[in-house]
Protein backbone atom coordinates (compact mmCIF):
# COMPACT_ATOMS: atom_id res chain seq x y z
CA UNK A 1 0.00 0.00 0.00
CA UNK A 2 1.41 3.39 -0.99
CA UNK A 3 0.50 5.12 2.27
CA UNK A 4 2.79 2.78 4.23
CA UNK A 5 5.87 3.37 2.08
CA UNK A 6 8.50 5.64 3.56
CA UNK A 7 11.85 6.74 2.12
CA UNK A 8 14.91 4.76 3.10
CA UNK A 9 18.53 5.81 2.91
CA UNK A 10 19.17 3.26 0.14
CA UNK A 11 15.92 3.97 -1.77
CA UNK A 12 16.00 4.31 -5.54
CA UNK A 13 14.65 7.55 -7.07
CA UNK A 14 11.39 5.76 -7.97
CA UNK A 15 10.93 4.57 -4.39
CA UNK A 16 11.47 8.09 -3.07
CA UNK A 17 8.81 9.40 -5.46
CA UNK A 18 6.21 7.23 -3.76
CA UNK A 19 6.59 9.34 -0.64
CA UNK A 20 5.97 12.70 -2.30
CA UNK A 21 3.24 14.85 -0.78
CA UNK A 22 0.47 16.78 -2.42
CA UNK A 23 0.86 20.50 -2.33
CA UNK A 24 -1.26 21.37 0.70
CA UNK A 25 -4.40 23.35 0.15
CA UNK A 26 -5.38 26.22 2.34
CA UNK A 27 -8.28 25.02 4.48
CA UNK A 28 -10.74 27.51 5.94
CA UNK A 29 -13.47 26.94 8.45
CA UNK A 30 -16.93 28.13 7.50
CA UNK A 31 -16.68 31.10 9.90
CA UNK A 32 -13.29 32.17 8.46
CA UNK A 33 -14.63 32.52 4.91
CA UNK A 34 -16.13 35.77 3.74
CA UNK A 35 -17.66 36.59 0.41
CA UNK A 36 -15.86 39.54 -1.12
CA UNK A 37 -17.64 42.25 -3.09
CA UNK A 38 -14.77 42.86 -5.48
CA UNK A 39 -14.57 42.74 -9.27
CA UNK A 40 -11.48 40.51 -9.02
CA UNK A 41 -13.50 37.79 -7.24
CA UNK A 42 -16.29 35.91 -8.96
CA UNK A 43 -18.63 33.24 -7.66
CA UNK A 44 -19.61 30.65 -10.23
CA UNK A 45 -22.69 28.43 -9.98
CA UNK A 46 -21.90 24.77 -10.48
CA UNK A 47 -23.92 24.62 -13.68
CA UNK A 48 -22.06 27.52 -15.33
CA UNK A 49 -19.63 26.87 -18.18
CA UNK A 50 -16.23 28.39 -17.25
CA UNK A 51 -15.41 28.77 -20.95
CA UNK A 52 -18.12 31.43 -21.28
CA UNK A 53 -16.91 33.63 -18.39
CA UNK A 54 -14.43 36.47 -18.91
CA UNK A 55 -11.42 35.91 -16.66
CA UNK A 56 -9.84 39.31 -17.33
CA UNK A 57 -8.73 40.80 -14.01
CA UNK A 58 -10.10 37.87 -11.99
CA UNK A 59 -7.88 36.82 -9.08
CA UNK A 60 -10.23 34.38 -7.31
CA UNK A 61 -13.07 32.14 -8.40
CA UNK A 62 -15.41 30.59 -5.84
CA UNK A 63 -16.88 27.32 -7.09
CA UNK A 64 -19.92 26.11 -5.19
CA UNK A 65 -20.78 22.56 -4.10
CA UNK A 66 -24.54 22.65 -3.33
CA UNK A 67 -24.28 19.03 -2.08
CA UNK A 68 -21.17 16.99 -1.43
CA UNK A 69 -22.48 14.43 -3.95
CA UNK A 70 -22.58 17.03 -6.76
CA UNK A 71 -19.15 17.00 -8.41
CA UNK A 72 -19.62 19.47 -11.25
CA UNK A 73 -17.30 21.99 -9.55
CA UNK A 74 -14.43 19.49 -9.95
CA UNK A 75 -14.91 19.67 -13.72
CA UNK A 76 -15.09 23.45 -13.60
CA UNK A 77 -11.82 23.65 -11.65
CA UNK A 78 -10.12 21.28 -14.08
CA UNK A 79 -11.29 23.34 -17.07
CA UNK A 80 -10.15 26.56 -15.44
CA UNK A 81 -6.66 25.22 -14.67
CA UNK A 82 -5.85 23.03 -17.66
CA UNK A 83 -7.79 24.37 -20.61
CA UNK A 84 -8.16 28.02 -19.70
CA UNK A 85 -4.81 28.40 -17.88
CA UNK A 86 -6.30 30.27 -14.91
CA UNK A 87 -3.47 31.03 -12.44
CA UNK A 88 -5.50 32.71 -9.70
CA UNK A 89 -7.11 31.18 -6.64
CA UNK A 90 -9.87 28.59 -7.05
CA UNK A 91 -11.90 28.24 -3.86
CA UNK A 92 -14.38 25.45 -3.02
CA UNK A 93 -17.43 26.62 -1.09
CA UNK A 94 -20.71 25.06 0.00
CA UNK A 95 -21.13 21.49 1.23
CA UNK A 96 -17.39 20.75 1.41
CA UNK A 97 -16.26 17.75 3.47
CA UNK A 98 -12.77 16.59 4.42
CA UNK A 99 -13.20 13.47 2.25
CA UNK A 100 -13.26 15.69 -0.85
CA UNK A 101 -10.02 17.59 -0.23
CA UNK A 102 -7.59 15.28 -2.04
CA UNK A 103 -9.74 15.23 -5.17
CA UNK A 104 -10.08 19.00 -4.96
CA UNK A 105 -6.31 19.47 -4.80
CA UNK A 106 -5.84 17.14 -7.80
CA UNK A 107 -8.41 18.99 -9.93
CA UNK A 108 -7.04 22.47 -9.32
CA UNK A 109 -8.54 23.94 -6.14
CA UNK A 110 -6.23 26.07 -3.95
CA UNK A 111 -8.56 26.74 -1.03
CA UNK A 112 -11.44 24.81 0.52
CA UNK A 113 -14.02 26.29 2.87
CA UNK A 114 -15.31 23.44 4.99
CA UNK A 115 -18.99 23.03 5.73
CA UNK A 116 -20.12 24.60 9.00
CA UNK A 117 -19.30 22.40 11.98
CA UNK A 118 -16.29 20.57 10.47
CA UNK A 119 -12.94 20.95 12.21
CA UNK A 120 -10.25 22.07 9.72
CA UNK A 121 -7.44 20.64 11.89
CA UNK A 122 -8.36 17.13 10.68
CA UNK A 123 -7.72 18.05 7.03
CA UNK A 124 -3.99 17.22 6.95
CA UNK A 125 -4.73 13.61 7.94
CA UNK A 126 -6.68 13.24 4.71
CA UNK A 127 -3.66 14.32 2.65
CA UNK A 128 -1.37 12.03 4.66
CA UNK A 129 -3.54 9.02 3.73
CA UNK A 130 -2.75 9.52 0.04
CA UNK A 131 0.92 10.47 -0.29
CA UNK A 132 1.25 9.89 -4.05
CA UNK A 133 -0.70 9.05 -7.20
CA UNK A 134 0.34 7.09 -10.23
CA UNK A 135 -1.50 9.31 -12.70
CA UNK A 136 -1.00 13.03 -13.25
CA UNK A 137 -3.38 15.74 -12.07
CA UNK A 138 -4.60 19.16 -13.19
CA UNK A 139 -1.64 20.70 -11.34
CA UNK A 140 1.12 18.18 -12.12
CA UNK A 141 0.38 16.44 -15.43
CA UNK A 142 3.42 14.17 -15.36
CA UNK A 143 2.61 10.58 -14.25
CA UNK A 144 4.63 9.06 -11.43
CA UNK A 145 6.58 6.66 -13.68
CA UNK A 146 7.78 9.55 -15.85
CA UNK A 147 9.14 11.43 -12.84
CA UNK A 148 11.61 8.63 -12.22
CA UNK A 149 12.88 8.86 -15.79
CA UNK A 150 13.39 12.62 -15.61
Amino acid sequence: MLSKLRPMAHATPNQRLLDTRLIPMKILSFKDHSAVADASVISMANDADPRTVSLDGVKRIDLHFPKFTDGRAYSQAFLLRRRLGFKGEIRATGDVLIDQLVSMARTGFDVAVLRDGIDPSAAQRQFDRFPAFYQGSAIDTQPLFAKGAA
